[in-house]
């Protein structure tokens, strides 16, 4: 297939500087990346806490430096670790208020990722008990649904995403994302994900690799390539999970991931709708512009 373009792409989910970890690009530098390549749209994510100040000062940057013209916002988000208090509807409304776009559930304060890194899951977030979702999430889940911005369900377990999801659509949340659920943190089969996009119509985000642990990452993409195939594009959205100094830059890696679609059957047509459509819809980001 011909080289592929990423002339107006929006990936929803990359980790900058400052971080308690290095990552590849500080908020400017991932910005300047996305210009050079036509990028529309970036969503930064931090596991400390919230991104929303840090997207409008670089906004503002590309202002300065590129004018009003350059077609790129970045825009910020929460994670809901104990750093920000957990499920803690005064920092969402907070955050919200600042633009924020998307409220992640817990990360690393997730019991589910707390488990499976072998540490104990007591120390965690509560998101899930009872097989009942915590009262606090759903004041979360109004503002969310009233701010009309996105829920994603960051490191829950499947059984977990299960019942916060259906609260979630109970509560009139419309938009909502299963966070990277190839994972192996996260874990949950094709079954599983065939079933949660037809019960509740949600969106996989499927990414480019996944941290295995040790500095080592893993191809996600054959495995991206036939959820596809099994559930169909329009509920599958392509994100990098990307800013690690163990892969490539974010640009690279999201062409190296949207080559490979479009090298495997994918239509230019379907790779629009997953890269862009799904994105723009998300993030209230009109096709034209």
């Amino acid at each position: 297939m011909p080289k592929v373009s990423l002339k107006g792409v929006c990936d929803m989910h990359v980790h900058t500087n400052p971080d308690l970890r290095l990552r590849a690009y500080n908020d400017f530098e991932l910005a300047e990346a996305a210009i050079r390549v036509g990028a529309r749209a970036i969503v930064i994510k931090s596991h400390q806490g919230f991104t929303a100040n840090r997207a409008w000062l670089t906004n503002e940057y590309v202002r300065r430096v590129h004018g009003d013209h350059t077609g790129f916002t970045m825009f910020g988000s929460v994670t809901l670790n104990r750093v920000v208090g957990g499920v803690n509807p005064s920092a969402v409304e907070t955050v919200l208020k600042l633009g924020a776009k998307v409220v992640w559930l817990p990360t690393q304060s997730a019991k589910n990722h707390l488990r499976k890194m072998g540490k104990d899951p007591s120390s965690g977030v509560d998101i899930v008990v009872g097989w009942k979702v915590v009262p606090e999430l759903l004041e979360v889940f109004k503002m969310v649904k009233d701010y009309d911005a996105v829920l994603g369900t960051a490191h829950v377990s499947p059984e977990e995403a299960f019942v916060v999801i259906e609260a979630a659509r109970n509560a009139g949340v419309k938009k909502i994302v299963l966070t990277h659920p190839e994972w192996w943190i996260v874990g949950m089969s094709h079954d599983d994900q065939v079933k949660i996009v037809k019960d509740y119509d949600v969106i996989l985000e499927r990414c480019y690799a996944q941290n295995m642990g040790g500095g080592k990452y893993k191809s996600n993409l054959p495995d991206n390539l036939e959820i596809i195939k099994k559930v169909g594009c329009k509920n599958v959205m392509v994100d990098t999970d990307g800013g690690q100094t163990e892969n490539p830059h974010w640009e690279l890696a999201l062409e190296e991931y949207i080559q490979y679609l479009a090298d495997n059957g994918i239509s230019e047509e379907q790779i629009h709708y997953m890269t862009r459509t799904i994105p723009y819809g998300l993030l209230n980001i009109k096709e034209e512009d």
